[in-house]
């Protein structure tokens, strides 16, 4: 007789540390193309402009195969997916070493090497998830939280191959790590067995749209909830994270230091991921996440009355800390709406979504900036953007438990 490996097991734990790792790895290698942005423009004479294009098509790009890639792990499974992705990552990182247009290298960095990092959060998320019930919320937090320490330790990394070698170099050794660290790490990725479903279960929640299918699904009123709430909270903190340190920049603050309010809000974040994961384990993710964008919103707005580097510093502190947390609960409740066997397509869908708002702080920033000669607009935007996206979280409808859930709790232990 088949046996259903148990949540929260040994196994369970490993699968959480393997994914943070691979997010770590997977958005540290694109996250490079910053720190070799200056020696990249040296030596090929592109301008800066053209180069950062890649990063903008890297994130539409991500974001798209989010939603694809996380389509495939529903159906093929999470290995293969995680699998298949760390080889192109991989793959796309060299042939953008080596090519000689700026045009092509826009085209291969933005999209290969974007599409290619999007195959890692959503099908590890989703498998994730299965593998926890009671401690769900902490789990994602923390495989998000690796995911966050990649400006910790993968941008040092990256500094230290630029100043040792050249960018080409450098970005064709970025890809050897990928596929000495990723493609074994990818291997030992393992879906949950599904619990048997319970005797007389017709399905989850017909409000999911479960029953009928991820076409179903997407077209639910959780769903829709979902992914606007998730668009504008991305957008929300866009702005504010590609432009404070232009910002701080622009108050007199040296360089370094304004370099540093960035990292602190990384710090701060890795510890949002884990005080908002507990918290929404113990109180649910609905209220918690509703929670957490309240306090982003203002976050974001309190930067307007920033000055000095310590005013900088405190801001940035609860702002990071803010949008860390409640990045990873949107998966909670994903998993929680519609179950796990479609969580796949209805996580890369909202993500890919989400990836737009992403797309749009830097860019309406730049044009405040470029407009009025201040960033204040930003900030009064990202207060509005945040505050809408906390009131429209009010609308989730309650969560029930899922078919799955039924037949978890009526299982024998």
């Amino acid at each position: 007789m088949e046996t259903t490996m148990k949540n929260d097991s040994p196994y369970a734990w490993l699968m959480v540390a393997v994914g943070g790792l691979m997010g770590c790895i997977a958005i540290g290698a694109v996250f490079a193309l910053p720190v070799f942005l200056q020696a990249m423009a040296q030596d090929t004479g592109w301008s800066r402009t053209a180069i950062s294009s890649a990063m903008t098509l890297n994130f539409v790009a991500m974001g798209v195969g989010s939603f694809a890639w996380g389509a495939a792990a529903d159906r093929f499974g999470t290995r293969v997916v995680v699998l298949a992705g760390s080889i192109a990552l991989g793959a796309g990182l060299a042939l953008a070493s080596r090519v000689t247009s700026q045009l092509l290298f826009s085209l291969i960095y933005g999209v290969i090497v974007g599409a290619a990092a999007g195959s890692i959060f959503v099908p590890i998320i989703t498998a994730v998830s299965g593998w926890f019930e009671k401690r769900r919320a902490l789990a994602v937090s923390l495989v998000s939280a690796g995911m966050g320490m990649a400006p910790l330790t993968m941008s040092p990394l990256s500094a230290w191959l630029i100043e040792n070698m050249d960018w080409r170099s450098g970005m064709l050794t970025m890809a050897v790590i990928v596929w000495a660290t990723m493609v074994p790490l990818a291997l030992l990725v393992r879906a949950p067995q599904a619990a048997p479903r319970a005797a007389g279960s017709a399905g989850a929640d017909p409000a999911s749209g479960e029953r009928g299918g991820a076409a179903a699904a997407l077209r639910s009123r959780p769903f829709v909830i979902l992914a606007v709430v998730f668009f504008f909270c991305c957008a929300t903190h866009s702005g504010p994270i590609f432009h404070t340190v232009s910002y701080a920049l622009a108050c007199g603050i040296p360089i370094m230091a304004a370099v540093s309010i960035y990292s602190l809000e990384g710090l701060a974040g890795l510890g949002g991921r884990v005080a908002w994961g507990l918290a929404a384990d113990r109180f649910g993710a609905k209220p918690i996440l509703i929670a957490g964008l309240f306090v982003q919103a203002l976050a974001a707005g309190s930067f307007i009355f920033a000055r000095q580097l310590e005013h900088f510093y405190a801001v940035a502190a609860v702002f990071g800390f803010a949008y860390g947390g409640v990045m990873p609960l949107y998966a909670v409740l994903a998993r929680d709406y519609f179950g796990q066997r479609i969580l796949g397509t209805v996580l890369g869908a909202a993500t890919m979504l989400s990836a737009f708002g992403m797309a749009l702080g830097p860019a309406i920033g730049g044009w405040i900036f470029d407009t009025w000669g201040r960033y204040t607009g930003l900030y009064l935007a990202s207060l509005g953007l945040g505050l809408a996206a906390a009131l429209l979280a009010f609308a989730f409808p309650p969560v029930r438990a899922s078919s799955e859930q039924r037949a978890a709790s009526a299982a024998p232990a």
